[in-house]
């Protein structure tokens, strides 16, 4: 059994820095009054540190409201142009790179088409890098304002300097998209699983913000997932929990693109959905495709709608989310317009006590919502280390 890791002085104060911010970020304008009644930090803790974030610029003053009877209380937010996020989505057919203040306002956007039968990782790695130039010329600012660099994109990835990338479907096999970023890069970088950061965008603006269980759904040309347990993303012992498109639905089934037969995404991803339909489609018309198919009144659909039932209700049984929320391009294309059909499949195949149908949504933030969430993976590193800048400043 491990010895319980004592905390000092310096940590209490870092992780009160990152409440407060975490506080202005997710519920400014705020007063110093405000904050004290969200975070329970007294009113000399929240002047001392708000003072510090003032005095380094991270904090802004936002204007003014009357109190009650006393001077105008003065509200406060996170400085939008203290620094840029870099949010990058690496998909099956085209790498998208979008550059964002902190208000998560996209400033500029560049994207690279790629061939879904050749996702080459160096050629990708190119592809990211240039774009990661293009936007910052296009925002007119420079590298050093940029916080950081934030990468979605398909498979498991092993947390590590090399950000190794395990993704059937792309060919890789231990590819380190981090290390060959790094060569071309020295702006900070965090890679993680593509669905995993469209459920954390979702999650923190989107149809999943207030929830502490929630499913999220990508729907593309294949399908992933993120669980949310507790309020955190629920990752697994060996960091790859949530790949939803891989649950069994149907035993020795439709061969899947990872190999095996019968799995989720062998059914209801688009590129399943078309050879299903006897479509063929260059990946780069997989949309107008599948919109065809879907307004062509095809069996296929029903089926389609029933298998995605058929697996949102084991999710149900699993994890009894408050909410299970469907994104990706082709999800919100489907649910756009079958959604009452595949809460119904989902409750056909579930009982009655954790199920609700209303608990099953489409995501709001559309296409952009893997990049908006890779670019939250810089958002976080900067509350932690604005944190603990100002935790070292104080001490010092």
């Amino acid at each position: 059994m491990g010895t319980p890791q004592r905390r000092t002085v310096r940590d209490l104060r870092r992780g009160n820095r990152a409440m407060l911010l975490r506080a202005l970020y997710f519920g400014g304008p705020a007063s110093r009054n405000d904050l004290c009644g969200v975070t329970g930090l007294s009113a000399a803790t929240v002047s001392t540190m708000t003072g510090d974030l003032l005095a380094d610029n991270v904090v802004v003053e936002a204007g003014q409201v009357d109190s009650d009877g006393g001077r105008p209380r003065v509200l406060l937010r996170v400085n939008p142009v203290y620094g840029y996020a870099i949010g990058v989505d690496v998909g099956e057919t085209q790498v998208r790179v979008e550059l964002f203040d902190l208000e998560m306002k996209e400033r500029a956007r560049a994207h690279y088409a790629v061939r879904s039968a050749r996702h080459d990782p160096e050629l990708v790695a190119r592809h990211i890098l240039t774009g990661v130039d293009a936007v910052i010329a296009e925002g007119g600012i420079s590298a050093g304002q940029v916080l950081g660099i934030g990468v979605g994109v398909p498979g498991i990835v092993e947390p590590g300097p090399d950000a190794l990338v395990r993704a059937k479907t792309f060919g890789w096999e231990a590819v380190p998209l981090g290390a060959l970023l790094r060569a071309g890069t020295s702006l900070p970088l965090y890679v993680d699983n593509g669905a995993k950061t469209m459920g954390q965008a979702e999650l923190w603006f989107g149809s999943g913000r207030g929830t502490r269980d929630a499913i999220m759904v990508l729907m593309g040309s294949g399908v992933g997932g993120m669980i949310v347990a507790d309020g955190s993303i629920y990752r697994g012992a060996g960091k790859a929990a949530g790949e939803v498109g891989h649950l069994k639905v149907v035993a020795g089934g439709r061969p899947c693109r990872c190999g095996a037969r019968g799995c989720l995404e062998a059914y209801v991803g688009a590129e399943a959905i078309l050879e299903r339909a006897g479509v063929v489609a260059d990946s780069a018309d997989e949309e107008s495709a599948l919109a065809g198919v879907l307004e062509s009144g095809s069996p296929v659909v029903s089926e389609t709608v029933e298998m995605l039932g058929a697996g949102l209700s084991s999710l149900v049984h699993l994890f009894n989310p408050e909410r299970i929320v469907i994104g990706g391009w082709a999800g919100l294309m489907l649910g756009g317009r079958l959604l009452a059909e595949i809460r119904a499949a989902t409750a056909a195949n579930t009982l009655a006590q954790p199920f609700h149908g209303d608990s099953i949504v489409l995501g709001r933030l559309g296409a952009d919502a893997v990049a908006l969430g890779a670019a939250t993976l810089v958002i976080e590193a900067f509350f932690r280390e604005a944190a603990f800048r100002q935790s070292v400043t104080t001490i010092a």
